[in-house]
């Protein structure tokens, strides 16, 4: 088996360019797409979460793993198509309306591609005819909605009810976070599951749509 450890290595340091190089090393000796990901990706991704956890990492390390992983995913999206590989699950994400950060979000969905998930990201300042719409344009199990304002976190429950409204409710795990989200309230909106960071989010939607 050839050795990640480089490619580990560039993700977890951020080096967007010695991972791209050493993504395609490894193609090239025949590695496959998702064992990149499962043995290469995956596993930087969760030692990155780990630490920032601990305070060793902390937002701009995150950023430019993130990004990392997002350049490695350019090059291993068109090969996994053309394998016929399926993700874990489909997870529809964006920052509800009226909130226009995205830092978490862009986290959380960096750990859920690299965690084998396929992500559609649809943004910050969401409203809720826009997640529905892309419910209805591709099967999805998931739908990760963020706030960062206290302001903004009425919208969670808002597009909660509009996909009640909408009669897709039943056919998703509805996943949500940010800095003012609790357990708690995530409860009284309907939500399946609360992730207190990015770096839990992976373990959690596994959780949810029940993968290996």
């Amino acid at each position: 088996m050839f050795d990640l450890s480089a490619l580990r290595t560039a993700v977890i340091e951020g080096d967007v360019s010695a991972s791209t190089v050493a993504a395609r090393q490894a193609l090239d000796n025949g590695v496959l797409p998702l064992n990149l990901i499962a043995e290469g990706i995956g596993p930087a991704m969760a030692e990155v979460g780990r630490l920032f956890e601990e305070d060793e990492y902390f937002v701009p390390e995150l950023l430019m793993a993130a990004r990392a992983t997002k350049e490695i995913f350019l090059i291993l999206r068109p090969l996994l198509a053309q394998s016929g590989a399926k993700p874990a699950a489909h997870v529809v994400i964006g920052t509800v309306q009226g909130d226009l950060h995205d830092i978490g979000k862009n986290l959380v969905a960096a750990m859920l591609e690299g965690g084998g998930f396929e992500v559609t990201d649809l943004g910050v300042d969401v409203p809720p005819e826009k997640f529905i719409a892309a419910l209805q344009q591709k099967p999805t199990q998931i739908v990760g909605l963020s706030a960062l304002l206290t302001t903004t976190m009425p919208a969670m429950r808002s597009t909660i009810e509009a996909f009640r409204a909408a009669g897709v409710r039943e056919q998703i795990k509805i996943m949500v976070g940010g800095a003012p989200v609790t357990e708690k309230f995530a409860e009284s909106i309907g939500a399946d599951a609360y992730s207190e960071s990015a770096a839990a989010s992976v373990g959690l939607a596994r959780r949810l749509v029940g993968a290996a």
